[in-house]
């Protein structure tokens, strides 16, 4: 009997994530509707195409370039989440984690001039101390990592507006640029932005992201330490009592998910896409894209490589809408839409399962 490929958890949970893809972008559609109907049916698409909207292949090479910049730190922040939540902790404070790495490599480059492999540590060293304090807390005095790490978040925040300050240009709020007041610490571009036309922000962010993407799902899938990570998620209580370490593994977890998404802030602020301002008032919307990211990849390592591009590739497209209809942060309401919609998952694999099911008694009674 042929073996029903709907059957595979993997395709379960690929068609699963199209199916809130496509029911997102319909409910964004609909949205668009209700503010300007004129314009709906151009800004969804232009959404949709983002750097395709432009008719030279040079500059859609560009900006493709662009949007593979910036999918590199939003892959590490939501295998930062995946990675928590695997081990049955939801990591909220990966915004916090992602700042301080951001805080970290920015101020070793412009205060201490250091090059770009001391920089990129300290800011991985950065998020992994603010996973610490959270994995401490949750072990030591069961404190939910939830209102931990909402709090380390703006801890996080203000005390980077703080510390950039020292290092920000004069007449503006940004920090100095850092091609010009840190090229040593620009990461090395392997040579792979003459592959997006010259595009000098694509570099060893992007290579580097994928490895561990793939580093993660073999400490989950094919290691011991990974088996008891996820025994812990399961059942500390039972862990413990396996004589598993469930304290460590707690904090470990925090550890490891912090580093990643400190190293986050480093993939993106190292490339010198972008420049510090000492005045956000606000979390960067990376470190909560991040969730969307993990849970549309289907919480897979490797799924999450995808779901973080077309994340980013949707953000950056909404940049693309008509601005005297729309504000480019329509695209950043179809992302929470689809992150809502992926709340749905389990109850979409239960369907595809009953379906199945169903099918299947139809078939053997018909027998």
């Amino acid at each position: 009997m042929k073996k029903n490929l709907l059957k595979n958890n993997i395709v379960q949970s690929l068609l699963t994530s199209l199916i809130c893809i496509i029911l997102g972008m319909i409910v964004g559609f609909i949205v668009l509707l209700f503010i300007n109907p004129a314009g709906a049916a151009e800004a969804i698409i232009s959404i949709a195409k983002n750097f395709f909207c432009y008719n030279s292949t040079n500059m859609q090479l560009k900006y493709l370039g662009n949007t593979l910049a910036k999918t590199a730190p939003l892959l590490m922040c939501s295998l930062s989440v995946l990675f928590s939540y695997k081990v049955g902790l939801f990591n909220i404070g990966v915004a916090g984690q992602y700042v301080v790495g951001a805080c970290a490599c920015l101020y070793a480059a412009l205060a201490w001039h250091l090059s770009w492999l001391p920089c990129m540590l300290l800011a991985i060293l950065a998020g992994a101390v603010f996973g610490a304090i959270s994995g401490a807390l949750k072990a030591y005095f069961n404190v939910n990592e939830v209102i931990s790490g909402i709090m380390l978040n703006w801890i996080g925040l203000y005390g980077t507006n703080m510390i950039l300050s020292n290092v920000k240009e004069a007449a503006s709020p940004y920090t100095y640029q850092l091609s010009a007041a840190g090229e040593q610490a620009i990461l090395p571009t392997l040579g792979l932005g003459a592959l997006f036309n010259n595009n000098q922000y694509v570099g060893l962010a992007l290579p580097l992201s994928i490895i561990c993407a793939i580093a993660i799902w073999v400490i989950l899938e094919k290691t011991r330490f990974g088996y008891e990570l996820k025994a812990t998620g399961y059942n500390k209580n039972a862990a413990k009592y396996s004589g598993m370490a469930e304290k460590r593994n707690m904090i470990l977890t925090l550890i490891i998910g912090g580093a990643l998404a400190g190293l986050g802030g480093s993939l993106l602020y190292q490339t010198g896409y972008e420049q510090w301002q000492c005045t956000h008032s606000s979390l960067p919307a990376m470190g909560f894209n991040g969730i969307a990211a993990a849970f549309l990849g289907g919480l897979s390592p490797i799924g999450t490589i995808f779901a973080s591009f077309f994340i980013q590739h949707i953000t950056a497209g909404g940049t693309y809408v008509d601005k005297t209809m729309y504000c480019s942060q329509i695209s950043d309401l179809i992302s929470a839409i689809i992150v809502y919609l992926c709340g749905f998952v389990g109850f979409f694999k239960y369907a595809i399962n009953t379906h199945i099911a169903k099918r299947e008694a139809r078939k053997g009674g018909n027998e």
